[in-house]
């Protein structure tokens, strides 16, 4: 299995874990951060850990924050999406959110559904930026 595969199959495979802000684990709930490290992770991204900052707030921070915490983690920006990425977008005044690129839409930690789902279509949200792990 490709390694962007990898990923969107570890992203679905948490499709109904709760939500839970600094979460990490699937079973006592995630967010976005930690939906993507896991994502990552069990994809066999070894730095996956690197893009989870020690603390943050629902709102507040900056894109080149974000940007500086993908790239730490080994990914890179690219222009053309395709599954498996990570998408950074912005989904309120100064609020960021990550969510993971499948076929036909996203995974992502929903915050107000309470738990981690999959969103047909594109991005509600305006798309800042995608990051690819590899090439």
């Amino acid at each position: 299995m490709k390694r962007q595969d990898r990923i969107v199959t570890a992203a679905r495979a948490a499709i109904g874990a709760p939500f839970r802000l600094h979460g990490r684990d699937p079973e006592n709930g995630l967010d976005c951060v930690g939906l993507a490290v896991l994502a990552l992770a069990r994809a066999g991204h070894e730095s996956a850990q690197a893009l989870a900052p020690a603390a943050y707030s629902v709102r507040g921070g900056s894109v080149s924050q974000f940007a500086a915490a993908l790239r730490a983690a080994g990914l890179r920006p690219v222009r053309k999406g395709k599954a498996g990425d990570l998408v950074l977008v912005q989904a309120g005044v100064a609020q960021f959110h990550l969510m993971i690129a499948c076929p036909g839409g996203h995974v992502h930690a929903h915050a107000g559904l309470g738990r981690v789902v999959e969103m047909p279509g594109t991005s509600p949200w305006p798309v800042i930026a995608r990051y690819r792990w590899g090439k």
